[in-house]
């Protein structure tokens, strides 16, 4: 895919289209269309087309991929950015992967997702109460957003927050790369400044601050926590419990 005219291709155009973005569809639209990080970009579209072999017969989405589940949710959970073959590769946030995997199982037995899998675009899966985002919208290699791409795609976080502003109550942060997206997110979205030291990130990590939603950390469901069993399935319902009870869904 090609840039349009109107294609963000400068942070200070990701800056304008994202502050004047009226709705989450339109917000969705525009970060779809985003080709402000050369790097991100070479990346995203090189994995599309070589591909991995066993999707070979796959059409990857190849572009950023927006936020995804309830527009007025309550829960807000903020990754680090998309999969190079999950989802970069279907076009939704943890879906086609093991992390996705480990992810909705745990959002089904906690009631915020009607099935247990995500697997497509077209897979049915709905999210209850819960929105998913990323830090970074645009796989990166080796997982690993330079300081840059995350400062570029920080508008589009700061814009989905205000849009959800109105019912969030809880964000889980996966990972301390997301912990630590989340600080400038909040002031330019809240107007509230972080404490200062800012608090450490750790899994079950809670910080409550006047005016702004609880943050929860949880260690990231990359399959290197999952496999080696420094994150749990119990350790996962234990957040989302915790998440549904501070925002009132318990």
């Amino acid at each position: 895919m090609l840039p349009s005219d109107s294609s963000p291709r400068t942070p200070e155009e990701v800056v304008a289209q994202a502050a004047d973005a009226a709705s989450l569809s339109v917000l969705d639209a525009r970060i779809a269309d985003c080709f402000a990080c050369p790097r991100l970009v070479a990346w995203r579209t090189d994995i599309a087309v070589t591909r991995r072999a066993a999707f070979r017969d796959q059409e990857y989405w190849g572009r950023p991929v927006p936020g995804w589940g309830a527009a007025d949710a309550e829960i807000a959970i903020l990754g680090l950015a998309p999969a190079a073959h999950g989802g970069n590769r279907t076009g939704r946030i943890f879906t086609g992967d093991r992390s996705g995997d480990v992810l909705f199982a745990a959002l089904h037995r906690a009631g915020l997702a009607n099935q247990p899998t995500s697997v497509s675009v077209d897979d049915g899966l709905q999210l209850r109460h819960t929105r998913i985002f990323a830090a970074v919208r645009c796989a990166p290699p080796d997982n690993k957003p330079l300081p840059q791409e995350r400062d570029t795609c920080a508008p589009w976080v700061r814009r989905e927050l205000e849009l959800i502003k109105p019912t969030l109550r809880v964000v889980v942060a996966l990972g301390a790369f997301a912990w630590q997206a989340w600080w400038p997110a909040m002031t330019a979205a809240y107007g509230v400044r972080p404490p200062v030291p800012r608090p450490k990130f750790g899994h079950g990590a809670h910080v409550s601050l006047p005016g702004v939603p609880d943050l929860l950390g949880c260690f990231h469901v990359s399959q290197q926590n999952t496999f080696t069993g420094k994150l749990t399935p119990v350790m996962l319902d234990g957040v989302f419990a915790r998440a549904k009870a501070l925002a009132g869904l318990a």
